[in-house]
């Protein structure tokens, strides 16, 4: 299981990557410079082929309070974890002592530095996985982030009514 995550989470960095775009390497600095003087005294805005129009799209401020949410969950998930470790360490009987639903993700006594690391890595690729489809136009971008929220909320959940 490992393994495939690590690979998804691979393909989807270098893809990123390679889907990146360079200024033409043969743009003499002049032609833009008297472009952007042109628009700047005319009246009317004169169009280049060197301008890019910024558009702010509803989107985005959906990608961000989403990111937000899933991170929040995901780290509420991964505090509430430790408290299966004060458990363990303080010796109580009776309530849960060791991590049991994710122990392949965190350890069944997971440490603090674990804990937050594997909220990072899950927060992080639920972020990079649903940038990229949201950067490709695709209706199903959301997924990723709704995903990791739930999973995270039910994590929180269990582990409030069985550690605390």
């Amino acid at each position: 299981m490992k393994s495939v995550l690590m690979a998804v989470m691979v393909m989807l960095t270098l893809s990123g990557i390679s889907a990146a775009k360079e200024p033409p390497p043969d743009a003499p600095s002049e032609v833009i410079m008297s472009a952007e003087f042109i628009e700047a005294s005319s009246p009317k805005p004169i169009s280049t082929p060197m301008q890019k129009t910024v558009q702010t799209k509803s989107g985005d401020s959906k990608f961000l309070a989403l990111a937000v949410i899933s991170t929040g969950s995901t780290f509420s998930d991964s505090y509430t974890t430790l408290f299966a470790r004060e458990n363990w360490l303080a010796g109580k009987k009776g309530v849960c002592n060791m991590e049991v639903e994710s122990a392949y993700l965190y350890g069944t006594h997971p440490t603090v530095a674990r804990a937050y690391a594997v909220a990072s890595a899950k927060s992080a690729g639920s972020i990079l996985a649903a940038y990229y489809l949201h950067k490709h136009h695709s209706k199903f971008w959301s997924l990723p982030l709704v995903a990791n929220s739930v999973v995270s909320l039910q994590g929180v959940t269990q582990n409030m009514v069985n550690c605390n």
